[in-house]
């Protein structure tokens, strides 16, 4: 057993319940969450602002070594800040999102993330949400769950995201979208190892209600805290 507990990483295509589920799971562990997702699209949003192209290799691995990004909990979750400012809502968009998945691709931004994410997790006690947990950033975790569901219901689930932030959305352009970027994030983690990683357990989130994925993934970890202990 680490110093405070297991590594668990929690990866999955956009719209599968990451983010809500690997919060809650580390609220109920009692477990540090990161999200490092939003650490690439933090680098994304640091692009567009820049009006920097997110393709440009040298560019983009210049601007996330520039700047500061660091996540602090809060009342109401988890944020995210860019040197110094909170920009929580500001890389939801999908303009930010197409930008975090085209950034990820440079093998120097996921350097300079990576570094920062391991040293934050290292001793364990800690919940991982987003690409490269359980292979690149700790393929040693105890535990690595993979999250899936079908494209329609990722969609909606995006629909009700931007819907909470006041803005429209059409679902059949989501559900374009959404196909776009798994094609993308597939053939990015082809180039960096398999993705689902072999030792991950999947968990079809279709039609399960965020307490039943909760409940499913806290149990999951609990027969692994057991183990090592």
């Amino acid at each position: 057993m680490r110093r405070n507990g297991i590594v668990l990483a929690i990866d999955g295509p956009a719209g599968a319940g990451k983010s809500t589920t690997a919060q809650l799971v580390a609220k109920a562990l009692d477990y540090l969450y990161l999200d490092t997702g939003a650490m690439y699209r933090t680098v994304g949003l640091a692009v567009v602002r820049a009006g920097a192209n997110a393709d440009d290799a040298d560019a983009v691995v210049a601007l996330a070594k520039s700047v500061a990004i660091d996540q602090k909990a809060g009342g109401d979750g988890v944020h995210t800040f860019l040197d110094g400012e909170d920009i929580s809502l500001m890389i939801r968009t999908p303009k930010v999102s197409d930008a975090a998945s085209r950034v990820a691709v440079h093998q120097g931004v996921r350097d300079v993330l990576v570094a920062t994410q391991q040293a934050i997790g290292r001793d364990g006690g800690i919940v991982l949400e987003g690409r490269d947990t359980g292979t690149a950033i700790f393929p040693d975790a105890e535990l690595k769950v993979f999250l899936v569901a079908d494209v329609a219901e990722r969609a909606h689930r995006r629909k009700l995201e931007m819907a909470a932030r006041g803005e429209r959305a059409d679902v059949a352009l989501l559900e374009r979208q959404i196909r776009e970027r798994d094609e993308r994030d597939r053939q990015t983690q082809l180039r960096f190892g398999p993705w689902p990683s072999e030792d991950a357990v999947l968990v079809d989130t279709t039609g399960m209600s965020i307490d039943v994925q909760v409940a499913k993934v806290v149990a999951l970890a609990q027969v692994k805290i057991q183990a090592e202990s």
